[in-house]
């Protein structure tokens, strides 16, 4: 069975590092908290905001090892007027048993407001 996994973050500025950086943490939480190996993913989507364009956040992944031949595909949030600013959200698709209200969806940085109900502080792990 393929589940989605779900996460987002933000940055404080649009530079490359930061970019990267954020989406690092962001992924290797989400593989942390639902204990994901590289093979048990069948694709990564990461949206980004209008704001962001100094770097591909799909690099991320490729700084993690063992994730080299995950496909990631990068692509543009829609830009609806209240929307969030400076955020990275990512989909990853993952073959799992785990039931659905066992995966763990991770927000972090001001991405926290998208979703307070998924928290992971909020629910038993």
């Amino acid at each position: 069975m393929i589940r989605g996994i779900r996460g987002a973050t933000t940055v404080t500025e649009n530079r490359e590092d930061e970019i990267i950086e954020a989406t690092e943490i962001l992924l290797k939480e989400i593989i942390e908290q639902n204990k994901i190996e590289a093979n048990m993913v069948a694709s990564i989507f990461i949206s980004v905001t209008e704001d962001i364009t100094a770097a591909f956040p799909a690099k991320a992944i490729r700084l993690i090892n063992g994730w080299t031949f995950v496909p990631v595909m990068c692509m543009r949030e829609i830009p609806v007027p209240s929307g969030l600013p400076k955020c990275i959200r990512v989909m990853l698709h993952v073959n799992t048993m785990v039931p659905q209200e066992e995966i763990n969806h991770i927000y972090l940085g001001n991405a926290i407001t998208l979703r307070p109900d998924l928290k992971v502080e909020n629910r038993s792990l």
